[in-house]
Parts: C-alpha cells; sequence; structure tokens
C-alpha cells in the first residue's frame, strides 16, 4: 500500500480524532507532507511483518507544547534531519521509520521524513493514540530504550542525548525544550524489526486513515460523523465509539505549564444531555471526561470532540467559548490496558487518585443509572 499526498488529508482527520484533543492541529503539517510527497512521491506503508527480524527502525516524531506551533510553523525538514543525524551516530542506514504515536500531528510527520529518506513507514505506532510524556510508549513498557534520541531544536540546534533511563531521557528532553523555543523534532527507540514487532501497537496507520476517510465521506454526504466513527471503531481492535455527550462550552481554560498544555473545557449539554454538565480535563490531551460530577471515561481511552453543527474532528486548540460540541469516548485496544500499560500511562499517572475502568464498563454503569433516573422520574418508586 502506497500513500499519496491526497491520502494524507483523510490521515490528518483521523489522526485528529486518535489525538484525543491533542497531539496539535495536523493541518499545517498536512500541508506539508501533501508538498513533500508530491516532490518525492508516494510513501509506502508496510505491514510489521513484511519488516524482516534484523532490520533498523527508527521513529520519528515532534515533541513539546504544540500551541507554540500556533506561531512557530515547521518547515517540514527538521524530522527528517533528526534521522540522519542519529543515522551517523548509528553509523547504519533506517530500513524503515513509523510514528511515535497515532495521533495528531505525529501520525503525519514519519511521512514527511520517509519521503525524503526514500524509505517506508510502518503500519504501528506506540502509544495507540497522543500521550504528553515521550515514556508513556509501549516500546517503553515493553523495554525499548529510548536512547540515544537526536532532535532538533525549535533555534535549529542538533542535540543527540544518551540517557540509560527513559524517565531521564524524558525529563532532559522537556526541559532542554523548554529552553530552546519549547519545541523540537525527535528520532529515538531505535529498535530491530524483531522487537518493533514484539512491541509496537499494530495497524494504527492504516486504522487513522479508514477514520478519516469515513469522516470525510459523512461530512461530504452530510451523514452522521458519529455514527461513522462507531462502524469504524466496530471493525477494529479499538472499540465500539461511545457519544458520551452533547453541549454548548460555557468555559474554556488553558495554561501552558513546563511544555505541557493543561487545563479543562465546561460544557452545558443540549438535546439528550440538557440539564447535565460535562467537565473535561486534560494535560495535552484528554485525560477525563466527568458527567455530572461522575466518571464517564478515563485515560488511555480517547476522549476527544466533534463539531456539534459541521461533524469536524476538533483538537483542544480550536475550542471557543460558545461552540457546540458532541463529545465522544472511543475504547483503545487491549494491549494499552494490561496491567504494564497502565502503570505508565493510567489515571494514577496524572495524578488521579482513581483506578482505570474501560470506558464500555462506565458506560454500562451510566445507562443503569439514567434508567434508574427515568424510571423514579415516571413514578416507579411510588408503584
Amino acid at each position: 500500500m502506497y500513500i499519496n499526498h491526497k491520502d494524507i488529508e483523510d490521515l490528518a482527520l483521523g489522526a485528529t480524532v486518535l489525538g484525543a484533543g491533542g497531539g496539535g492541529d495536523p493541518y499545517i503539517t498536512r500541508l506539508l507532507a501533501q508538498k513533500i510527497i508530491q516532490k518525492f512521491g508516494p510513501v509506502q506503508l508496510l505491514q510489521p511483518f513484511m519488516v524482516p527480524d534484523d532490520a533498523l527502525i527508527i521513529p520519528t516524531a515532534f515533541m513539546g507544547a504544540t500551541t507554540v506551533l500556533q506561531e512557530k510553523l515547521l518547515n517540514g525538514k527538521e524530522a527528517y534531519g533528526a534521522l540522519k543525524m542519529l543515522e551517523n551516530y548509528l553509523r547504519s542506514k533506517a530500513f524503515a521509520t513509523m510514528p511515535a504515536e497515532a495521533g495528531g500531528l505525529n501520525a503525519i510527520i514519519p511521512f514527511m521524513v520517509a519521503a525524503r529518506a526514500g524509505i517506508p513507514v510502518i503500519d504501528s505506532d506506540g502509544m495507540g493514540r497522543a500521550l504528553p510524556e515521550h515514556q508513556m510508549s509501549s516500546f517503553h513498557i515493553y523495554g525499548i530504550s529510548g536512547s540515544p534520541m537526536a532532535i532538533n531544536t525549535e533555534k535549529d540546534d542538533y542535540i543527540l542525548l544518551k540517557v540509560k533511563d527513559n524517565y531521564r531521557l524524558a525529563e532532559i528532553a522537556r526541559s532542554l525544550l523548554a529552553s530552546t523555543g519549547g519545541i523540537g523534532n525527535m528520532a529515538g527507540y531505535v529498535m530491530t524489526g524483531e522487537q518493533m514487532k514484539e512491541t509496537a501497537i499494530t495497524g494504527t496507520v492504516s486504522f487513522g486513515l479508514k477514520l478519516g476517510t469515513a469522516i470525510r465521506k459523512a461530512i461530504q454526504e452530510k451523514g452522521d460523523t458519529f455514527e461513522a466513527i462507531s462502524q469504524v471503531t466496530s471493525n477494529s481492535t479499538y472499540g465500539r465509539a461511545i457519544k458520551l455527550f452533547q453541549g454548548k462550552i460555557t468555559d474554556i481554560e488553558r495554561r501552558l505549564n513546563n511544555s505541557y498544555l493543561r487545563g479543562r473545557a465546561v460544557i452545558r449539554g443540549i438535546k439528550d444531555f440538557s440539564g447535565s454538565e460535562c467537565i473535561i480535563e486534560f494535560q495535552n490531551e484528554n485525560i477525563i471526561a466527568l458527567v455530572d460530577n461522575e466518571t464517564a471515561a478515563l485515560v488511555p481511552d480517547i476522549i476527544t470532540y466533534l463539531d456539534a453543527e459541521t461533524g469536524f474532528p476538533l483538537s483542544i486548540e480550536q475550542l471557543k467559548y460558545g461552540y457546540r460540541v458532541t463529545v465522544i469516548g472511543i475504547p483503545t485496544p487491549e494491549i494499552m490496558r494490561t496491567e504494564s500499560a497502565l502503570q505508565v500511562w493510567g489515571p494514577r499517572k496524572f495524578g488521579y487518585d482513581i483506578d482505570y475502568i474501560p470506558l464500555e464498563v462506565l458506560e454500562k454503569f451510566r445507562a443503569i443509572q439514567r434508567a434508574n433516573k427515568g424510571f423514579l422520574e415516571k413514578g416507579g418508586a411510588q408503584g
């Protein structure tokens, strides 16, 4: 399968959903990738089983606060430069690159790199969505070192980091970016083809492409975008999408802290959710959704937004007071819900003193509560 410049548009739509509200608005990155692919040619998308066990695989990605990209645009060469620096250090050429995360602009960055380098992209990633910290990766969970890592900073410095511990690596990289403009691009988590097959979350790039294609067609045909997403997710390693809430944004709080975008969105219910309130808290990506102070969804399950009028997926940066949005949740693949995975990206790692509960379990509990409420309102208790 080859990805051309037209496919990138659909991938960007799907990646916005998988970005869980974060991961950066892929619009500018999409335009850059389309231009680069038109110049250098389509990029082959390889299934993991097609990769030789001894092949050198180097994931590439954007790092830092995506809000900075609203003022400091990428030129499309940064991650490629980081890849070449790491190849020079390793004295070996990468067989392929792949996304570090499947959501937001980082689903697209590897295609910009691959087109320039003349190498394939692997249909897998390390997060299955977007997450804010470098070590929040299946690569890390299953024993791959993020070091050595090559970083190209916003100041166009090229820096090689070699750190033994992935947590320390993430800390140093974030401090480095904070002092050099807040953003950068990296190449790291060097692995063999065999290690990639053992540690990656497979099929996430093609899933994002299918998701985006379904969204585009639903918008063009003035259909129901949520239903289109539900159909795609139902036939995947992800679970069927769930409508968590629909309403009008009454408050949006954003603050940049140590290269993280932190804050919350408050949504007043409309239609079926009239009289209720939804609060979504985020750290670069949406972490928890509360409906009437009851937990409706938790990381690592995906919480994201659709424009209630147009059906377009929205990122946190795009949210504004008065917007009418549909909040949806998507259950993540089982590999992301294991005990070892939750120790790295579960709710407690974001400061919440609660255990992870799968989205579909929470939804069943909420459905029972709604049914009981309706029963009581109709006088069932008296009867």
